[in-house]
């Protein structure tokens, strides 16, 4: 389980290795644009239940974690869904990998 430790928080956000991964590029992708953008999940099993919103601005200070050491290979298609919800309204929302599909 990685985590996004954001701003002067002392509470990480926990997110699981691979979900962290593409988020991290969708993130990297927006900030790099100079873009803001929410950020939306429900929390993780051990956390208390709910979900949480946070405004990511390119000016806050901002850290990926993750327990593995070595990068996993990525999904394209989960990146495409993430990065089009980041660019909607409602912001980045993480939603369940999607599977690439033989045809």
């Amino acid at each position: 389980m990685g985590s996004i430790q954001y701003g002067g928080s002392e509470d990480p956000i926990h997110i699981e290795d691979r979900a962290l991964a593409h988020l991290k590029v969708v993130i990297a992708t927006k900030l790099r644009r100079q873009e803001s953008f929410t950020l939306s999940w429900k929390h993780a099993d051990g956390d208390p239940a709910g979900r949480s919103t946070i405004w990511v601005h390119p000016s806050i200070p901002l850290r990926f974690v993750f327990d593995e050491p070595e990068a996993g290979s990525l999904n394209a298609r989960w990146i495409e869904k993430l990065m089009h919800s980041a660019n909607s309204t409602g912001g980045i929302s993480l939603v369940d990998e999607v599977l690439e599909t033989q045809d």
